[in-house]
């Protein structure tokens, strides 16, 4: 009975919001994590009240999992518990009051503007068609904020002369503008040619003509643990630490530098593709210290520094 529940949870995620292949796999592995816990003190998930919830959070606690990890976990068993009550399974929500444990908003990793020129140059070292294929990739991530999923989703159509903005889709399908530099456009035309120039089936077959990063995959262009490893390796080729590095952190560095030479948050917002400015956010400790610094460095009553 469960099972089947949570199959129709899921269903929902995909047909109404748009949930991603990733999300939705999330979302089930927390829940049959709950299921599990549910199995093991005698109760019917579905019709668990606050007392098992509660207990299953605390259980959590005991695991020693991070408060990020453990109010996910909660987040899903909002959105499955009220699923069924609009669809009349249960008659009540028993998560609504329910008190999670509170993630703490970290600030984002990014690496700073000259490691970003170290890291192209990485890219543009690598052997082969690889190297401008990577630096490609870091242009166009550092450029415009891409996620790693829109990044290898970009059709080949999407990068036009005469078209200075992209049209992206983003989490739940929304989609959204983004600017490309003239700049990231060569490298991403010079990538075309020297993968085409290889003689390799993805490069030449009808796969090419749809992407702007075509593979041999299934999918037919290159996947994020591929663009992934792509960065790694120009990261070691830069002398950066490869740790530091990911299309994750590319999109932080985007965002960052941004905030640091003047943009404001609601641009961020749109450029991000955040729903919610909440989630744009996080960035305020980049601009609080950029106003900081603006204020030590010009006010007329600011001490001078080394007072």
């Amino acid at each position: 009975m469960a099972g089947r529940h949570l199959e129709a949870f899921l269903e929902m995620l995909a047909a109404e919001r748009g949930a991603a292949r990733n999300t939705l796999a999330a979302y089930n592995a927390d829940l049959v994590d709950f299921f599990g816990f549910c199995a093991q003190a005698g109760a019917a998930p579905a019709e668990a009240g606050a007392e098992v919830l509660g207990a299953y959070l605390r259980r959590l606690t005991d695991l020693g999992l991070r408060p990020r990890t453990a109010a996910r976990r909660l987040s899903a068993l909002r959105q499955f518990f009220r699923f069924l009550a609009r669809e009349g399974i249960r008659p009540d929500d028993p998560t609504e009051l329910l008190a999670g444990p509170k993630a703490a908003a970290s600030l984002p990793k990014a690496i700073t503007e000259a490691e970003v020129e170290t890291l192209l140059a990485g890219a543009a070292a690598l052997p082969g068609h690889r190297g401008p294929q990577a630096a490609a990739a870091v242009e166009l991530l550092y450029c415009s904020g891409l996620r790693a999923s829109e990044l290898v989703a970009l059709p080949a159509s999407a990068l036009r002369p005469d078209a200075p903005l992209v049209a992206v889709r983003g989490k739940g399908g929304r989609e959204r503008l983004v600017p490309v530099s003239n700049r990231a456009r060569a490298a991403v035309v010079a990538a075309r040619e020297a993968l085409a120039g290889t003689g390799r089936k993805s490069a030449t077959g009808p796969q090419a003509l749809r992407w702007l990063f075509p593979a041999r995959g299934a999918s037919g262009h290159m996947t994020r643990q591929a663009l992934g490893l792509l960065l790694k390796d120009a990261a070691l080729a830069a002398g950066i630490d490869p740790d530091r590095v990911s299309p994750h952190v590319l999109r932080h560095s985007f965002a960052s530098h941004l905030l640091g030479r003047g943009a404001d948050l609601r641009s961020l917002q749109v450029l991000l593709g955040h729903a919610d400015i909440a989630t744009t956010q996080v960035y305020t400790k980049v601009l609080e210290e950029r106003l900081k610094a603006l204020v030590e460095a010009h006010h007329p009553l600011a001490e001078p520094a080394g007072d």
